[in-house]
């Protein structure tokens, strides 16, 4: 295995991917080194957005990788590989999980887990990658705006062992990051496509021009977000900028 080759446990961090930059700027931390911690001051989201957590409630964990076959033009691969990983973990637990563009899990329409991939590029290469994952386990109040949070106790209706948790998680990334180093896009894009929230369904939506009904069509290799409009006309989006109308 190359996940969990090393693994560090804080109680207090401001976030476990500001540690794992951190780390990657002072030395060079073997790859699948995993961050984990009880209580994030500062919980960061995609697009600057926060990540609420209960202390000692759920699972926050980062992991360095060195993706290095990876180019910069199609380093959307890792943040498939991540959202799978979860995906399939949360799986385990209700049949109702999906990876809702471009990385966020949820089940049904609520959300259960967030990711947050920051990449090094190095010329023609990704020189380091910073997965970062949040996945609510046992809390059960939110206090944020954030409209629809879930977590894995209130889906299944009991508490569950984060050592355990965590330790499936870095079992079923390592799966996946293994697909990636073998060169194995065609089945990553497929098997996200397969359990794509929304994909392939009529559903309500907003952009710059206003609501609008639309069927996800794909993702593209570069992360752009194709859907099908009503009026029979494809729109490209790029992150944040479409809206769900859950």
């Amino acid at each position: 295995m190359i996940i969990g080759s090393s693994v560090r446990h804080y109680e207090k961090v401001s976030s476990t991917n500001t540690v794992a930059s951190a780390l990657l700027r002072e030395a060079t931390p073997p790859e699948g080194t995993v961050i984990t911690a009880s209580f994030q001051e500062s919980g960061r989201g995609q697009g600057g957005n926060r990540w609420e957590s209960e202390p000692g409630s759920n699972l926050l964990m980062s992991v360095i990788l060195y993706p290095v076959m990876v180019k910069p033009a199609e380093q959307f691969v890792l943040s498939r590989m991540i959202s799978l990983a979860v995906h399939d973990l949360v799986s385990l637990f209700t049949p109702d999980a999906s990876i809702k563009w471009p990385n966020d899990i949820y089940v049904r329409d609520d959300k259960i887990a967030g990711i947050l991939i920051e990449n090094s590029i190095m010329g023609e290469i990704l020189g380091s990658t910073a997965a970062g994952i949040g996945l609510n386990v046992n809390q059960t109040v939110f206090k944020s705006n954030v409209p629809n949070p879930i977590s894995l106790a209130t889906v299944t209706g009991t508490c569950h062992d984060l050592a355990d948790i965590s330790g499936k998680l870095v079992k079923l990334i390592d799966r996946w990051y293994d697909v990636v180093i073998r060169g194995e896009t065609a089945t990553l894009e497929k098997e996200y496509h397969r359990v794509l929230y929304r994909s392939g369904k009529w559903h309500l939506y907003r952009d710059k021009d206003g609501r609008f009904e639309g069927m996800i069509e794909r993702v593209m290799p570069d992360g752009i977000l194709v859907v099908r409009k009503k009026t029979g006309k494809t729109a490209e989006y790029a992150f944040k900028e479409i809206d769900y109308i859950l």
